[in-house]
């Protein structure tokens, strides 16, 4: 499989990050293989090294980027840039852990010495640098160096909702994912103590534990109508379809043209991309206003993306030693959805207005797994089977079912901006009673369901074969609380106009 993007130039910093990811997660998988193979003991129901110390397995650190609610928009494109470097340097501690497991053996404060304690240096120098920017844009500095440590994470216990206790916890909007009663019990975490060892299929993730049967997931578990899915029997009852194909043209990169504009490799994973083909980090409004689409209706230049599903079966794909693919972890087949719908609807309680031009929303959350579940809201169900719908595990399926990954969209808009620091305070879901927040007014929400052909993944004696997974960033353990989606409106005046008087007219229209 081939990629439709411009091939740019990889800075030598970032080549090295890419190296030691590549030899610790990449190339199948040797380091993790060894990780609890040989030198280490089981004391008192801990995974603990020869030395005692508990292993770890990830690394949890503040996301700075969910607290930043006010920064002046002269300084957001710098800012985002020093965002996009405490990824990296995520990546790169990560990279470290998995590569030095021999030298953790030996030494109990090593992982604090010689990977937290510098990670902690360079974020404390680039939190810095977030915070003169702000204050030279004319904004009020905040004291960021309380974000600078890091956590490790031990194998046998998973994040806790938040930020691991590091700080003023989630301020990017009030938005909790609605709820987490999906079935099988599990929040995320890694389960009864197993470590995140190499899964068996070169990755470091996911586990037996992240595999629910959809027979075993009670239907309606999950309530769709309680901060999520807008549309009901009254208020404004019709709907839009777009069809814009499944990525036919093989548009992918490892950029993100919201969260990181300017930055290569901003997400840390590939994307597939349908709709506007000039997605990348690079792309201005402009561009994508001038843009080629691959939606049917030539008005509708939207850029719909999300990260790409996964067989981790040993194929080799085209990204197989790229950042943003093998060299960060995400290995295997890249699964095309069969269909993809992409639909607007409405509001139980009201009409709607029209989105402004160049709204800019993200569903879900790609660091749920150390976030905590607050953001995390898109979900995995089986064709034949969608009254049941998990969030927190990946669905194996029955013959002759296909899997589907459903994301619906904030739906209320603060009626003044197309983007906020954060990503999430201009936009919210709806209340309980399918209202908007206060200060809020519907806007035709957005539905995403993705339809795959997966073979479903074994599990035997506790490990998975052949699983699927999303692409996400390496310390993430390829969570399915991790998978997102992402929208910038690109309709043309007159076609969002259609939008709304079709929503509001009950019509459904395509």
């Amino acid at each position: 499989m081939g990629r439709n993007t411009r091939k740019r130039r990889t800075p030598l910093a970032t080549k090295v990050i890419a190296g030691a990811a590549a030899l610790a997660i990449g190339g199948g998988g040797l380091v993790w293989a060894n990780f609890y193979a040989s030198a280490h003991e089981k004391n008192g129901g801990h995974n603990t090294t020869r030395s005692g110390q508990v292993r770890v397995a990830t690394i949890n650190c503040p996301d700075v980027g969910q607290k930043l609610n006010r920064v002046p928009r002269k300084a957001r494109w710098g800012v985002a840039r020093e965002l996009a470097n405490l990824d990296r340097q995520i990546t790169e501690a990560y990279a470290r852990l998995a590569e030095t497991r021999q030298a953790q053996e030996g030494d109990a404060n090593y992982v604090d010495n010689a990977i937290l304690g510098p990670l902690k240096d360079k974020r404390a120098a680039t939190l810095d640098r977030i915070n003169v920017s702000i204050k030279r844009a004319g904004g009020q500095g905040r004291d960021f160096g309380r974000f600078a440590r890091c956590q490790g994470v031990p194998a046998e216990q998973p994040p806790g909702n938040g930020d691991g206790g590091q700080g003023d916890g989630q301020d990017g909007g009030g938005q909790d994912g609605g709820g987490q009663n999906d079935g099988g019990g599990q929040d995320g975490g890694q389960g009864n103590g197993q470590p995140p060892a190499d899964n068996g299929n070169g990755a470091a993730g996911p586990f037996a534990e992240d595999f629910v049967d959809i027979n075993d997931v009670q239907p309606n578990s999950r309530d769709l109508q309680n901060g999520l899915a807008a549309n009901g029997d009254t208020g404004s009852t019709g709907s839009f379809t777009t069809k814009c194909g499944v990525n036919e043209n093989n548009l992918f990169n490892s950029d993100n043209i919201i969260v990181a504009p300017g930055v290569d490799n901003g997400a840390h994973h590939t994307h597939d991309y349908v709709g506007n083909q000039s997605n990348t980090a690079f792309a201005g409004d402009d561009d994508l206003n001038n843009a080629d689409t691959t939606c049917q209706n030539q008005g509708d230049k939207s850029t719909y993306y999300w990260p790409v599903l996964r067989l981790q079966d040993g194929t080799q794909e085209f990204d197989a030693n790229d950042l943003g693919g093998g060299a960060e972890g995400n290995v295997g087949k890249i699964l095309k959805a069969q269909q993809a719908e992409i639909k607007f609807v409405g509001n139980r309680t009201s009409e709607v207005v029209a989105m402004p031009k160049f709204l800019r929303i993200i569903t879900g959350d790609a660091k749920a797994f150390t976030n905590g579940l607050a953001n995390a809201n898109t979900s995995f169900s089986c064709t034949g089977f969608e009254d049941r719908q998990v969030t927190d595990k990946y669905v194996i399926c029955p013959e002759g079912s296909q899997v589907v990954r459903t994301s619906n969209f904030q739906s209320c808009w603060d009626g003044q901006n197309i983007d906020s620091a954060n990503h999430r305070d201009h936009v919210a879901f709806v209340q309980q009673d399918g209202s908007c927040p206060e200060g809020f007014q519907a806007i035709p929400q957005l539905q995403v369901r993705l339809v795959y052909d997966v073979p479903a993944p074994t599990v035997e004696n506790g490990q998975v074969k052949n699983p699927y997974a999303v692409d996400g960033f390496p310390e993430q353990l390829h969570k399915p609380i991790t998978d997102h989606n992402d929208f910038i409106n690109v309709m043309d005046e007159d076609l969002m106009n259609q939008v709304v008087q079709c929503v509001n007219s009950g019509q459904d229209c395509e």
